[in-house]
C-alpha cells in the first residue's frame, strides 16, 4: 500500500493533483490507514498514470472518464474509443492551425521592429496598440 505523497512520486505528479482527479471522480476512493491516511494499491498507480498519459495528450476530463468507463468495462466494444479519439484528433488538427495563424502573426510582428530603438518607436507595442 501507497500513501499519497509516494503514489505522487511514483507518478511524477503533485499531491492535489491525485486529490484532484479523486474529487473528479476519475481516481477511486483509496482506502484509509487507521490514522486516517489515504492508502493506495498499484490498481490506484496504474489508473493514475493511464490519466496522465491522457492529459499529455491533451484530453479533457470528460474524455478520460469515457475512456476509464471503457478500460473498467473491458467486454465493451471499443467503436466509441476510436470516435472519440477521432474527435480529439480533428480538435488537434484545428489547433494547429490556430497555432501556426498565431505564428505567423507573430513573425510579422516581430519584423515589424528589427532594428533597436527607443519603447516609443517600437513597432512590436505600436502594432500591439493597434487593433487587428
Amino acid at each position: 500500500m501507497l500513501r499519497i505523497g509516494e503514489l505522487a512520486k511514483r507518478a511524477d505528479c503533485q499531491v492535489q493533483t491525485i486529490r484532484f482527479y479523486e474529487t473528479e471522480g476519475l481516481l477511486l476512493e483509496p482506502a484509509r490507514s487507521g490514522g486516517n491516511f489515504r492508502l493506495y494499491d498499484e490498481n490506484h498507480l496504474e489508473r493514475l498514470l493511464f490519466i496522465r498519459r491522457c492529459r499529455s495528450r491533451d484530453m479533457t476530463l470528460d474524455e478520460i472518464r469515457n475512456l476509464l468507463t471503457f478500460r473498467d468495462r473491458p467486454e465493451l466494444d471499443c467503436g466509441e474509443v476510436n470516435e472519440l479519439v477521432d474527435a480529439h484528433i480533428v480538435q488537434v488538427r484545428s489547433k494547429i492551425r490556430e497555432l501556426k495563424a498565431l505564428e505567423q502573426q507573430l513573425i510579422k510582428l516581430r519584423r515589424s521592429c528589427d532594428t533597436v530603438r527607443s519603447a516609443r518607436e517600437c513597432g512590436i507595442l505600436s502594432g500591439l496598440a493597434q487593433a487587428l
